[in-house]
């Protein structure tokens, strides 16, 4: 799974940020590893040009899953870290409702599934 984390003009990517939001993104998001291709992490501060606000952190991420369109998750807060916590925590359970759902489709398929190649005979 890779990580790629984008900033505003309003945020500086230090290495200590990129490190912690990484780490929480990835730890978050471990459980469905094995499913992610690619995770985009974007952080912007919505209110730069005031002082101080309300929610004005915010945190967008978009991952991609394997054989899937990427799905993206949103939040808002007042730092960045509860921003960042906040769009993992709604990305893993979109994410888990998702592969849930894809899953009891996949159970309840009335076409006849798809016949394996038979394996060929040695000339």
């Amino acid at each position: 799974m890779q990580i790629q984390i984008n900033t505003d003009h309003n945020i500086e990517a230090h290495q200590a940020l990129i490190t912690q939001v990484s780490g929480i993104v990835e730890n978050a998001l471990s459980h469905f590893s094995e499913h992610i291709t690619q995770v985009d992490v974007h952080l912007s501060d919505e209110n730069s040009d005031k002082k101080g606000g309300h929610d004005d952190m915010r945190c967008m991420i978009e991952a991609s899953l394997v054989g899937r369109h990427p799905i993206a998750v949103t939040y808002q807060a007042t730092t960045l870290d509860q921003a960042v916590i906040g769009a993992a925590d709604k990305l893993v359970n979109l994410i888990g409702s998702t592969l849930e759902r894809i899953h009891d489709q996949e159970l309840h398929r009335t076409d006849p599934p798809v016949p394996e190649p038979k394996p060929s005979k040695p000339s």
